[in-house]
């Protein structure tokens, strides 16, 4: 092997082993909670996004809503480094959702309920919050599925399970725009997910919550807060719920509660039109229920596992 060809080989060699060491410095958080939803937030932690393990305790305990429990947990971090949570704080009754704080994921902020649909008197509930950073307009963009009746064409839907997407929008968590409408396409809609694919390339996975279809399917947009349109065929069977999407290498893993075949399934994707099935190359804990994924430093898991 002549010098330059050594040399190359080498720079190479540095190259693979500084990808490596840097992926390695990463590792994904998975929040969740068990039911009855009364003990608040668990979290799993992963390698690879693929093989999960419970961390076996909680990290924060609910404290606000008509029934403090903690539901749907979602959490995103921020820019800062600081990670935000929201969830649902109760079945129906409340107008508003849970939010707390946290740069460690151990120690949290005082909880606070953000009262986002009392301008709706009727409002039946707030299911679902989810985070969503929008980084080319730097803000928060929160989603939560809610049920005004007498609002929307009823379909099949009692009016008071007639559910539609509304979002808020914040920088600091301490002032947010008025409700909006976000999106109505035509169903009752829950538990929907954003996702930036690429540059003005926005996926929405949603659930369609009417009977006899609850199931899962996606959206399209060319910006965070839509509009979404193009709503596909269902990718999951009936009787699923709760999605939630991480990016790992090449591939979008799309988890969601089967919970009509008593079982958390995955899916894998590279352009949300065909879908695989991976479920049995995953490994879930035993009574996961709706959260969401964060990529993060390795460095968190560590003192989450102290």
């Amino acid at each position: 092997m002549n010098l330059k060809r050594s040399r190359s080989v080498i720079y190479l060699g540095c190259l693979v082993l500084l990808f490596f060491s840097s992926c390695a410095k990463k590792g994904y958080v998975f929040t969740s909670f068990h039911e009855p939803a009364n003990e608040g937030l668990r979290l799993m932690y992963s390698n690879d996004a693929y093989k999960w393990t419970d961390l076996g305790k909680t990290f924060l305990k609910p404290e606000i809503g008509q029934q403090k429990v903690m539901r749907d947990p979602s959490m995103v971090q921020g820019p800062d480094g600081v990670f935000h949570l929201v969830w649902t704080c109760s079945w129906k009754g409340d107008k508003g959702f849970g939010y707390a704080s946290s740069k460690d994921l151990i120690h949290w902020s005082p909880q606070q309920f953000i009262p986002v649909m009392e301008h709706e008197p009727t409002t039946v509930n707030v299911w679902a919050p989810e985070l969503f950073y929008d980084a080319d307009l730097k803000q928060y963009i929160i989603i939560w599925a809610s049920t005004v009746p007498f609002r929307f064409e009823k379909g099949v839907e009692e009016e008071d399970n007639n559910h539609r997407m509304y979002a808020v929008t914040t920088k600091d968590f301490k002032t947010f725009s008025k409700a909006q409408l976000f999106l109505d396409p035509g169903f009752s809609v829950i538990d929907a997910v954003i996702l930036k694919k690429a540059k003005d390339d926005y996926v929405l996975v949603l659930k369609d919550n009417t009977r006899p279809n609850r199931n899962i399917k996606v959206a399209f947009g060319n910006k965070a807060l839509g509009p979404y349109t193009g709503v596909s065929a269902p990718f999951s069977g009936k009787l699923t719920e709760g999605p939630t999407v991480v990016k790992a290498g090449k591939d979008w893993l799309i988890y969601y509660d089967a919970y009509g075949e008593k079982r958390y399934a995955a899916m894998k994707t590279r352009d949300f039109k065909t879908f695989t099935d991976v479920s049995s190359e995953t490994v879930i804990p035993e009574g996961h229920k709706h959260g969401t994924i964060v990529k993060v430093k390795r460095s968190v898991i560590k003192e989450l596992i102290k």
